[in-house]
Order: C-alpha cells, then structure tokens, then sequence
C-alpha cells in the first residue's frame, strides 16, 4: 500500500469518527484491502467495509500513530480465521497499539498455516485420504505436523507405541552409527528424504534422520554428531518417523517431499470437506523488534483475546540433537528490546516450538490469563541463557506471568520446559497451572556454578504443578534452579506427580551452585526420586513445606561442600515407601542443618528406633547435631491423598512451630479475583 493510500484512507476515515477518543481499524477474514477498515462490517453495496488482512491494519495503525501521537489506536480482529503470508514484524513505530479480539470467548485465530483441499480416497486403502501438494514437489514447502479439526495428529511412526530399543552405545564420531535388533529397521527406509530416528536420552532427545541400513551388521547410520558423553543412555528408547509402513493406523499421516502426495488415515466415516485440515507454513507469527543500536524499544504494545496456532517448526538437513530444556528450540512469538508490552486472555495452540519468548532487551512484561495447549516445545522462556553481564539495554527482567494454564506441552521435543527463566531477574511467576509435560516444570537460571548472574529477586508463588516428565526423560523437577539467586522467594507451590524414566523425578531441585534461595509453604508429594533434592549449592533455606508420599526418597543431597548448602527446618515429612534420606548426608551441621521438623513413617508408625537418617539412628543422627528439637509423629494429615489440605487441629506439626499454608487460591484466579 502507497503513502499517499494510506494518507487518503486516513483523512476519509477521520472525517466522520473526530469526536472519538481512539482509532480503531477492523479486520475480517471476509474483508478488503482496499476499504477504509474503520467500519466493523460492510457496508450494503460493499463500498466500505473492514480490512482483510491484518498486516494492512499494522500499516495504517502505524501511519495513525505517526500522524496523531497521542492517539490511541486499536486493530479490533473480528471473529474467524486470519492467515497470515508472514510473521507480523512490531517495530518501536508500533509503541502504543492494541491489538485485540472482538470476541473474548471465542477468539479469532490468527494461523500460520493453509487448510488443505482436494482430498480423494487411497485406491489401496479407503481409510486413507491423499492429496498432491506441487509446491512440495518442487521443493517450496515443507511442513513437520498436520492438524485436524484442530488437533496435532502423529506423523506416521514405529512402533506405534512404546519404543525401540538400541543394543549398545552410540558411535562417538560423525556421523553417528546405531546398533539395533533384527527386523527394527527395514532396508527400504534408508534414503528416504525424511525417514527420522527420534531417541530418547537422559534429560535430552535426538531427532536425526535415517541416512543407512546395514542389514547384515544391524548398524543404522544417522545424521548429525558429534555428542558429549553425557547424553549416553544404555539400550536408548528411539521409535522411527514419516516412513511409508508407519501408515498403519487412525490418525497418522505421511508426506512424500519426493512426489508433494499427503496421505492421512482417517476414523471411519471423516469427511476431509467438514473437517478442517491445515499444513503449517510459518515457524513465527509475531515479533517484536526493537532497536538495540539506536536504544529505541517496541513499548506499550498489547494483544488480548486472541488465538494463536498452526505453527511448525524448524529442522535442520542434520537433525536436531535437543540439549537440555530444548533450549535451541524458539518461540512462535518472539521479542527482542521490547518493554511495558501486555499479553492477556490469548491463547497459544498447535504451535511447534515454545509459545512465547522474550528475549534479550524485554523489560516490563505482563503475561495474564494466557491458555498455551498442545506445543511442540513449551510455554514461556524469559531471557537470553548466555547474557550473564548484559547492558541495562540487553537486560532482561520484571516480568509478571500470571494466572496462565499450559498443558500438553513438549509434545515434539520432550526436553521443553513449562516456564523457563534463563538470566533474568525480578520477575514474578505466579498463580499459574503446568500440567502433561515431559520434562520439568518451571526452571530458573542458567549458571552452573557460583558465578554471579542476573538472575536474582524471582518470585515464585501459588502455581500448581502437575504431571510432570510421565516416565519419559530423567534429571527433572517440578521446580528446578541452577546457579545463585540471591533473593528468590518460592513459596505456596503445589509439586505433584513428577514421575521420571530412571533417575531423578524430584519436586523442587536445587542443582549445581543453586544458592541465596528461599522455599517455604510448598506442599511436593508422589515425586519418583524425591520431593527435594540438592545436588550442590549454597546458603539455601527449606521451610515450612510438606514432603509426602514420594516413592523412592524423601529428601535427597549429592555433594559434601565446606560451606553450608542449606538449612532444613519446621517441615513435614511423611511417607510410606522407600527411605527417608537418599544419596549423600556426610558432613557437619557447618555444612547443612536440621531441625524443627516432624518425620512420619507410615510403616514403623512411631517405633523411633526403626528409622533411619541416612545410615545413622535416631539417636546417631542427633548426636551429629542434626533435628534436636524435631519429632517423630503422626502429623495427622486431613486427607493423605491430597496433603495440600494439611492437618488436623492438634497435629503435632503446630506444636513445633508449622505455620498452616493457605492454598485456597493455587493456580489460575477467576478473571474477578486477579490484581
């Protein structure tokens, strides 16, 4: 669109619209470019009418903020489906707009995909629909997920459930060699352009695509390497992706990049004309791009009541082998020095990487009421994980995520984290909901060591997290931190249900240098491994939280440091399965101390003789100038199966100080009772 367009279109819309206090301009799917947009529908005749194409909209706000400063302007995106061709790019001349949906309940979806037409039954199969897609053919698309009528469907895998397994390590060079069972692998699926090995590995996964077959010596030959050594985990769990003979039940489907055909096995009776189907095309849809060099940020921008979906992700010609929290894996909407900008009552859906990040430069964020469900990666990131010096420019910080629900996340790479907060500081994370993820639940920074970090003065508070890792990965916590945060708080959490593949399913884990941080009035309980863990760390405090029924451990610590790695009182354990200490207790009380708290074994009930700390006695482990003054009782608890409920009134808990925890208001608040 011309200036001088844009300058006609403007003095025409204003000349009736003066006495108003804002500029608003409409979007409707079924809109015109070439109409004013200053009028929600079309007028009879169709000579005026609103805009088609939100990227117009951004131009002629933009035009409007320019002219007329200290005019508010708001895009109003009337009900329906919004393609987008290309990302929306924000820029610092886009401070100030609101983008917002005309319909709060069922918000316009603004798609960064194609619904797909043309469909015909297999004549081999009259389940299965196909459909010829030539920009594939010739090499202008590709597309890694399918949804229909709104849902991700698989791409077509082995075994159909559950996993292969590999029957020795991985080769160490690059590029990498697999060791498999007879009859795993078929010889016809080596060279296929898309043929694709996903592995599991400890707190990791590998998408590499399938390069050879060696029948004779049962040895595959993928793409990418080299790997660390750590990533090694013996008989690794791997299944095998879009290879023809995967096609072999309801909702599955396989593209063919060679010959652009789509097929999709759909449950009986589907009608492909009734049912949207639609093949991503955009990895983006929003970014905020602010200017670092000239110190100009995109400010004040919001977008509210809106729905994002239909986003693919990127994957390299070399795969991908996905570090830890999938941290290479970006968001679908992205920010870069960008302050005072507001996301609220949106929705995040059918997106293939991370939902939102903001990242180097983004200050003053408020994230509310946000629904992200169904992601390839996770929910939110906050920060750059390499920016441990920033500039008050590159900073990232004071940020306000709340009353959000994310769930269904990590469902392409298992690593994504719920919430992850890399080196960024004075934020607040709270009444949130994580639930059905396979790694952990909301992570904090991203130093191992005790190198200070921007990281300091989080708050973490009245989340509920739930569902956790699902026997998928290992080394996971419902919350888990990394490196000093002098000044984080977290507090009135509920850590459930984090159930790890092998080692390490904890409720709030405390790893390498964790230090300064303080963790009361959570209640963690039916964790795997724990429901706290300290691999090494500093100076933190563990208070006033309730600990039960986690299977293997209660509490569990890993390295001896000369300093003291926490302090341990007024908590309440309980459990009926494994031990009460795991790992490694040695030391002094110079090095960790405890005390004030009430210890419960259902199975010894109060035989104080019959438990053990460690490998110590009671008596031993008191004699260590461990728990003087703490107890051995029943803590009587209101309801075992859900121990947020707390305790009984003359609970032996309140004789030794333990505050009762409100929890009334855990997780997302009613639209009324948010401040």
């Amino acid at each position: 669109m011309t200036t001088l367009r844009i300058l006609l279109v403007l003095a025409c819309a204003w000349v009736p619209f003066r006495a108003a206090a804002e500029t608003r301009f409409y979007v409707d799917p079924q809109g015109r470019d070439s109409w004013s947009g200053r009028r929600p529908t079309a007028l009879v005749g169709k000579a005026d009418g609103p805009l088609g194409n939100l990227a117009t909209a951004l131009i002629l706000a933009r035009e409007s903020r320019r002219l007329r400063p200290a005019e508010p302007v708001v895009i109003q995106v009337q009900p329906g489906r919004h393609e987008l061709g290309a990302p929306l790019d924000l820029g610092p001349e886009d401070s100030g707009i609101t983008v917002l949906g005309a319909n709060g309940r069922v918000p316009p979806t603004l798609s960064g995909g194609s619904r797909l037409t043309g469909w015909k039954r297999s004549e081999k199969n009259h389940d299965v629909w196909e459909v010829t897609l030539p920009e594939v053919a010739a090499g202008e698309w590709y597309f890694n997920q399918l949804f229909v009528h709104d849902q991700r469907v698989q791409r077509a895998r082995t075994p159909n459930t559950g996993y292969f397994r590999t029957t020795g390590p991985l080769s160490k060079g690059t590029p990498i060699q697999m060791a498999f069972k007879p009859g795993d692998l078929h010889l016809a699926w080596a060279g296929l352009p898309d043929a694709r090995v996903v592995m599991l590995m400890k707190w990791t996964d590998l998408h590499l695509p399938l390069r050879s077959i060696d029948t004779e010596h049962h040895l595959a030959t993928l793409a990418g390497g080299p790997r660390g050594d750590w990533m090694d985990e013996p008989d690794a769990r791997y299944w095998v992706e879009n290879v023809p003979d995967a096609l072999d039940q309801p909702n599955e489907w396989y593209l063919d990049r060679r010959t652009g055909r789509l097929q999709y096995w759909a449950a009986k009776g589907f009608d492909p004309d009734a049912v949207p189907i639609v093949a991503p095309r955009l990895r983006e849809l929003v970014r905020w791009r602010g200017d670092a060099a000239g110190q100009h940020a995109v400010t004040g921008v919001t977008l509210k009541f809106l729905r994002f979906a239909d986003c693919d992700y990127e994957m390299p010609e070399a795969g991908l082998m996905s570090p830890q929290a999938a941290v290479g894996v970006p968001g679908t909407l992205r920010a870069h020095h960008a302050t005072d900008c507001r996301i609220v009552d949106c929705r995040f859906e059918n997106l293939g990487g991370y939902g939102l990040e903001l990242g180097r430069g983004c200050q003053h964020w408020l994230i509310s009421g946000c629904h992200f469900h169904s992601l390839g990666a996770g929910g939110i990131r906050l920060g750059e994980p390499g920016d441990v010096h920033p500039s008050e420019v590159d900073a990232n910080h004071s940020h306000r995520v709340l009353d959000n629900r994310l769930l269904q996340l990590g469902r392409v790479f298992a690593p994504a984290v719920g919430i992850l907060v890399f080196q960024s500081g004075t934020n607040r994370i709270a009444h949130n909901q994580l639930r059905d993820l396979y790694y952990t639940g909301i992570s904090v920074g991203w130093n191992w060591g005790y190198q200070a970090t921007p990281c300091h003065d989080n708050e973490i508070d009245h989340n509920l997290v739930e569902t956790i890792g699902q026997g998928r990965l290992s080394d996971m916590g419902g919350l888990y931190t990394l490196g000093p945060q002098p000044g984080t708080h977290i507090h009135h959490n509920i850590f459930r249900d984090i159930q790890s593949y092998d080692y390490g399913g904890w409720g709030f884990y405390t790893d390498e240098g964790s230090t300064g941080i303080v963790l009361e009035n959570n209640v963690s309980y039916r964790c795997k491994s724990a429901g706290f863990h300290q691999h090494y760390g500093r100076d933190n405090v563990v208070r006033n939280n309730i600990l039960a029924f986690n299977t293997e451990h209660q509490l569990m610590r890993t390295r001896v440091e000369e300093h003291r790695s926490f302090w341990f009182t007024n908590n309440v354990v309980v459990h009926d399965t494994g031990t009460l200490l795991g790992s490694n207790w040695g030391g002094t009380t110079n090095q960790f101390w405890m005390d004030g708290n009430l210890y419960w074994d259902v199975r010894l009930k109060g035989d104080a003789t019959a438990y053990r700390f460690g490998t110590d006695t009671w008596e031993a482990w008191r004699a260590r100038g461990q728990d003087p003054h703490s107890r051995i009782a029943d803590p009587l608890l209101v309801d075992p199966q859900q121990p947020e409920l707390g305790f009984q009134r003359g609970s032996p808990a309140y004789a030794l100080g333990f505050r009762p925890i409100d929890l009334h208001d855990v997780g997302p608040r009613p639209p009324g009772a948010r401040k």
